[in-house]
């Protein structure tokens, strides 16, 4: 049966996540043969402003690029959280950072709240590797790519010599995730 699983990231631009899109895009279409389109769109202060990236995953082609149907939303902002939270689907997932969405969206769907920001600052020592745990959390959430692809996308993607910083990130947000499924077995993977 064919399959088409759609990813919407948004917060503040300069959180990185256009680069989590392209990095899941890379990962499902160059790694693990799916196919796989992204697209992006922040406002015109760049930095501050909203940002999204839209990814979408499908084992046929890809007949319209754009989100409609989110089954997974990430949220690293209460504005993001705000205006996209009734895009996703029943049973679909919404994640949010845990100090900046304080007010999450009630509906048909499962709202994982975890310090996603913080952890990277005091796990990490890193703010900027906040968008890599954010993919961490992504895939332990929905399994949708390997993780092994998500690496590789990861190490061709990031900037050189961050390598190892941004696979720690990944594994944090992986660790994160994997703590919340514990707590949360009704929605295992």
């Amino acid at each position: 049966m064919a399959f088409r699983y759609e990813i919407r990231l948004s917060g503040a631009g300069g959180q990185g996540l256009i680069l989590v899109g392209k990095v899941l895009a890379e990962a499902a279409a160059i790694y693990d043969g799916l196919n796989a389109t992204q697209s992006q769109s922040y406002g015109p202060e760049a930095r501050g402003g909203a940002s999204r990236s839209e990814v979408i995953i499908s084992d046929t082609d890809i007949d319209y690029p754009k989100a409609e149907n989110i089954d997974i939303l990430l949220a690293l902002t209460q504005e993001a959280c705000d205006k996209y939270g009734s895009d996703v689907k029943p049973d679909g997932i919404i994640v949010i950072d845990s100090q900046t969405v304080t007010n999450p969206p009630a509906g048909n769907f499962t709202v994982v709240s975890l310090p996603i920001l913080q952890s990277a600052v005091e796990r990490l020592g890193k703010f900027v590797v906040a968008n890599i745990i954010a993919l961490g959390v992504i895939h332990k959430l929905s399994n949708i790519v390997s993780e092994e692809a998500i690496k590789s996308a990861i190490r061709s993607r990031v900037p050189k010599g961050t390598e190892e910083i941004n696979l720690k990130a990944f594994q944090t947000g992986v660790d994160l995730a994997t703590e919340w499924l514990k707590n949360h077995p009704d929605h295992a993977t």
